[in-house]
């Protein structure tokens, strides 16, 4: 039986900190590539098709690398534990491959930027899955306590939001010829101020958070000749991971909020500037920025200590249910406040759409953590990185359908960035549309998946009471 490495009940707040710096890299990284992809469409002439196939490819090939970064995570015997090496080592190949991929030049063909880019982003994915699966596992196994899990994760998630309340404002950096003549350079040069400071925020958790030697553990031998049995391995902790309800439940719900969500992300930019600014980009001035940074603030000074009060209070479950449902609330305010000439408008639905997002990680990662307790018990193996390999794993595989769906959406509205909101009226009232209801769509599918979990407070300190009583007994 492997062993767990000891964990005491309160975290210190130091440790807490530099879990969430990472967690300020794992998001500042998406967030930025996020707003840069639009440069893509934009500025260097990419189809929709080749723009929607960026987005799935490496997506895709980051989710099916996932699960055995997970399973060599949690076999790796070292005298500096399980995850802190790959940790830093990940998040140096983060920083290289993104300043790499970013050097696209308007003067080479299309196919060139296309293979070039693709490239790139298989290596920076390749770094993201060598960073994340082994940062996320050291945040499940950090705590033994119900509610300190779901305090690491809103601290955590405090600090990553801020990614999300700096990033919008690239927008008006990139377009303002004040700052650079053009945005294909703004690329470029910014691609290289982004990735430094996240490389080093990325190798923060592998610095100061604390772990065990490993070296004595009883754990599968990860070597090439092993490759069949690790496969293997590999396969049945996705079997057995999948036999917990509660854990199918949490991926599955994950899988359409955060899928649902960022299928439509990427539309921001278009929908406001042609729905609002009739495709005037440069008049839109910090409307498409405010969007971005109003929500984000909103998730880190208004829906994160709600929904930490709501977790402690009521539970997770119903904390979940709760801002789920404030968020479709947002959604459809968002549809009838995106009014011409009155960008401000919708200013006034931000507090209710964050909700969304902002509050699904804060809990679902603090009820995976309770998941893998009922693994360890029913398997006698603590794999903290295997559960969460296979949870973003779900994320992922939905987010690269997600990204070729933001360019299928584009195509079958009928939507062109070369003509003007009076020359395509009903596409960017589709785009619109889109924008609204397909995240609602997701979310209520979610909010039915969860309504029957059953893995509360009670349940969960039972289940620790036994996995304490077991390892007595062994």
């Amino acid at each position: 039986m492997n062993k767990q490495n000891s964990t005491t009940t309160k975290v210190p707040i130091g440790q807490k900190i530099a879990f969430g710096i990472g967690m300020f890299a794992n998001q500042m990284f998406p967030a930025i590539l996020g707003i840069f992809m639009v440069v893509l469409l934009q500025d260097l002439g990419f189809p929709g098709w080749m723009w929607g196939l960026i987005y799935f490819a490496p997506r895709l090939f980051d989710a099916l690398t996932d699960p055995i970064m997970g399973f060599i995570s949690d076999n790796t015997r070292s005298r500096w534990g399980r995850r802190r090496q790959y940790v830093f080592i990940g998040g140096v190949i983060l920083g290289i491959s993104f300043i790499a991929m970013w050097q696209l030049y308007a003067d080479n063909s299309l196919e060139y930027n296309f293979w070039y880019f693709f490239l790139w982003s298989l290596v920076f994915y390749l770094g993201i899955t060598i960073f994340s699966v082994p940062y996320v596992a050291m945040g499940y196994e950090m705590t033994e306590d119900f509610h300190e899990r779901t305090n690491i994760m809103a601290v955590a998630q405090w600090i990553g939001q801020w990614a999300w309340v700096i990033a919008p404002w690239f927008w008006i950096i990139m377009y303002d010829p004040e700052w650079f003549p053009s945005a294909e350079v703004a690329t470029r040069q910014l691609a290289v101020w982004v990735a430094i400071p996240c490389a080093i925020c990325a190798i923060v958790p592998a610095i100061f958070i604390k772990s065990k030697s490993t070296l004595e553990e009883d754990y599968a031998p990860l070597n090439f000749s092993n490759i069949g049995g690790s496969l293997t391995k590999i396969f049945s902790g996705f079997v057995q991971a999948f036999k917990i309800k509660e854990f199918r439940q949490l991926c599955l719900s994950t899988f359409f909020i955060y899928n649902s969500f960022f299928t439509v992300s990427s539309l921001t930019f278009f929908v406001i500037v042609y729905k609002l600014f009739n495709g005037d980009a440069a008049a839109t001035g910090i409307w498409v920025v405010l969007f971005g940074c109003l929500g984000a603030l909103g998730t880190t000074f208004i829906v994160i200590p709600i929904v930490t009060w709501l977790s402690k209070t009521y539970g997770k479950k119903k904390a979940f249910l709760i801002s789920q449902t404030i968020s479709i609330i947002g959604y459809i305010m968002l549809y009838f406040l995106f009014i011409p000439g009155k960008p401000w408008m919708y200013i006034l639905a931000l507090p209710f759409f964050s909700f969304g997002i902002g509050s699904l990680f804060t809990i679902m990662m603090s009820m995976t953590a309770d998941v893998i307790d009922i693994d360890e018990l029913n398997s006698g193996l603590r794999r903290e990185g295997i559960f969460g390999a296979i949870y973003w794993w779900m994320v992922k595989v939905g987010f690269a359908f997600a990204g070729g769906l933001s360019g299928a959406i584009v195509a079958f509205v009928g939507f062109n960035p070369e003509l003007a909101t009076t020359e395509q009226v009903g596409a960017v009232d589709g785009l619109h549309a889109f924008f609204c209801f397909f995240p609602i769509a997701g979310t209520i599918i979610a909010i039915f998946i969860m309504m029957n979990y059953t893995l509360d407070e009670e349940k969960a300190n039972k289940v620790r009471q036994q996995l304490k009583l077991k390892k007595e007994a062994a």
